[in-house]
C-alpha cells in the first residue's frame, strides 16, 4: 500500500531522516513515535504525498510518487484520509459543511442519510450546526477525523490527533480509529503519549515505530 525503500528527505542542506525502509500494508495498526523535531510530521507528510522524497524509491497504491504528476498526487491523495494536530477549518461554516468540504472538491455530492450517520457516529450529531468557535478540543478533533472519513479513504493518517485533548476524550478518539482499523482501513497515527499507544495494543495488532537518529526502527516490547 505504501512502501518505502531507502528513502531520505532533508530541508537544504539539513538530512532530518535517512535510509527509510518500510512497507504500510493494508489493513494495518502503526503508531509512530519519538521526540519532537525528530521527523514525525514530515515522515507522515510523504506518506500522505505533500512531500515527495530526494532519494530513494515510495511506492503508494502501487505507484512510483517519483512517476507521478500533479493530477496523480491529487487523485492518490483523495485515498489518503488526514487528521492533523491542529486542526484547520472555515469558521463561516457549519461544522458539518466543513465536515463534507472534501466531498466537494472531489465533485461529489454528500447524501443526508450517510452524513448524519457519520455525525452520530463522531458524536456530533447535536452539534452540527455550530460553527467551529463553538466546539471543544475534543469535538473539533472528532470533527477532523469525520472530515478525513468522509470520502472512504484506504488509508488513515493522523498527527498528535489527542495532543490537545484529555484522557478521557483521548480513549474515545482512540476507539474511533480503532473502529476505523477493524473496517480494514490502514491507520497510521504519530504520537508522543505512550499510555495511549499501550491502550492501543490492548485492543488491536499495533506495531509501534520509533524515529532515531534520524532512521526509523521498529520499537521494542517495552512499550
Amino acid at each position: 500500500m505504501i512502501r518505502l525503500e531507502n528513502v531520505s528527505y532533508g530541508y537544504g542542506s539539513d538530512e532530518l531522516l535517512r535510509g527509510l525502509s518500510l512497507h504500510l500494508r493494508p489493513g494495518s495498526f502503526h503508531f509512530l513515535t519519538g521526540p519532537s523535531g525528530s521527523g514525525k510530521t514530515t515522515f507522515l507528510r510523504l506518506c500522505y504525498l505533500d512531500l515527495t522524497p530526494d532519494t530513494g524509491r515510495m511506492t503508494v497504491f502501487g505507484k512510483d510518487v517519483q512517476s507521478m504528476d500533479r493530477d496523480d498526487i491529487a487523485h492518490t491523495r483523495r485515498r489518503i484520509g488526514v487528521v492533523h494536530q491542529d486542526c484547520d477549518f472555515l469558521d463561516h461554516l457549519s461544522i458539518a459543511e466543513n465536515i463534507t468540504l472534501p466531498l466537494e472538491v472531489a465533485g461529489r455530492r454528500p447524501e443526508g442519510d450517510d452524513l448524519r450517520e457519520l455525525l452520530a457516529w463522531v458524536g456530533l450529531s447535536e452539534r452540527a450546526s455550530a460553527r467551529p468557535p463553538e466546539l471543544s478540543g475534543g469535538e473539533r478533533q472528532r470533527a477532523a477525523l469525520a472530515r478525513a472519513v468522509i470520502v472512504a479513504p484506504e488509508v488513515i493518517v493522523a498527527d498528535e490527533p489527542t495532543g490537545n485533548v484529555d484522557w478521557e476524550m483521548s480513549q474515545r478518539l482512540l476507539t474511533l480509529l480503532v473502529e476505523l482499523n477493524r473496517m480494514g482501513r490502514t491507520i497510521l497515527v504519530a504520537t508522543h503519549d505512550l499510555n495511549l499507544v499501550r491502550s492501543a495494543k490492548s485492543q488491536v495488532s499495533a506495531r509501534v515505530l520509533r524515529i532515531r537518529n534520524r532512521h526509523v526502527q521498529l520499537a521494542g516490547a517495552d512499550l
